[in-house]
């Protein structure tokens, strides 16, 4: 499977089950003429476009989560987008199928139901005729495990970067202990090669464009890709702006330690505020303008030979 996607259903589950099921989210009972039920692939544990991938133990956390929740259309959150309910879900393994890293291919599908109306058969008729398969599931994770240094990427501790190789291998990130999951889309192109997440690593251009909205001076409703990108760029900042600071800590006591070896004696006070207005431009300038001239060769007022004979500066002689 290239996309997560609607699938054919090889075994259709027993018709009174299912709408069993569907009726427990429906205010009236409905008849199996009334709705169009279908399988659909949600997402599975290979690398996906976003250089993530679920792990197996997170497929079985999302098929709890995913039960009940909807069917929207380009995870555009507004009530005319949505369109079909999930009944039920399970991890099932691709007999045959492995994934980029050789493991045992294993992925979540789900049965969901779109009600038979006409402002729904355009969207049935497209999935009936394959126009209309790949999907992409919104949820969240605890933590996305580095397959480098096996830390969490949105920690400090991490400095990998997801796509890039390290030691012959290319780093992906593992999403790990799924705490929700919101919706599932049908899209063009999801972002896991086998289902899609809308999730990873936002593209600068995408950013562009979600900054440009928020300068409207109008009230705003982001899409959620568009919120979920948003965040991930902030968790990013705040990344990089914990790296800063830690090198500006290591900065400001290089250079107090420049001061010392001189003998540059300041009251605390006014070293530590001095020390601390400085940014880290500065402080770079002032420790490589300090080694600089620790580095000039000192020159004695009288340079002697092994002799005792003195070697020219004459002018300083007494």
């Amino acid at each position: 499977m290239k996309n997560g996607m609607v699938i054919k259903n090889m075994s259709a589950p027993d018709i009174t089950d299912e709408m069993a099921l569907v009726n427990t989210y429906s205010r009236r009972e409905l008849s199996p003429e009334e709705v169009y039920l279908f399988t659909v692939a949600l997402c599975d544990n290979d690398i996906d476009r976003d250089n993530e991938r679920f792990t197996v133990e997170s497929l079985f956390a999302l098929e709890k989560l995913f039960v009940g929740k909807t069917g929207i259309i380009d995870h555009d959150p507004t009530a005319k987008n949505q369109k079909a309910r999930i009944i039920s879900c399970k991890v099932e393994s691709v007999e045959g199928r492995k994934t980029a890293l050789g493991d045992d291919l294993f992925r979540l599908t789900a049965r969901a139901y779109i009600r038979r109306t006409e402002a729904n058969a355009e969207l049935i008729d497209q999935i009936e005729a394959g126009i209309v398969k790949e999907v992409s599931v919104g949820c969240s994770v605890e933590k996305t495990v580095c397959s480098v240094c096996r830390n969490d990427m949105r920690s400090p501790a991490c400095t990998h970067i997801k796509g890039r190789v390290y030691s012959g291998e290319r780093c992906f990130g593992e999403l790990c202990e799924p705490t929700d999951a919101y919706e599932f889309s049908f899209v063009a192109v999801p972002a896991q090669r086998a289902a899609g997440v809308i999730k990873s690593t936002v593209k600068e251009t995408q950013m562009e464009s979600i900054k440009s909205v928020l300068e409207c001076e109008k009230d705003i409703l982001l899409a959620k890709s568009d919120l979920d990108s948003l965040r991930e760029y902030i968790a990013q900042l705040e990344k990089q702006a914990q790296f800063a600071d830690a090198y500006k800590v290591q900065l400001r006591e290089q250079l107090k330690k420049c001061l010392q070896s001189r003998q540059i004696e300041l009251e605390y006070a006014a070293e530590k505020s001095i020390i601390e207005k400085l940014d880290v431009d500065e402080l770079q300038a002032l420790i490589k303008a300090m080694d600089k001239q620790s580095s000039a060769p000192c020159m004695p007022q009288l340079m002697r030979t092994a002799d005792g004979n003195t070697v020219g500066n004459t002018e300083f002689r007494i």
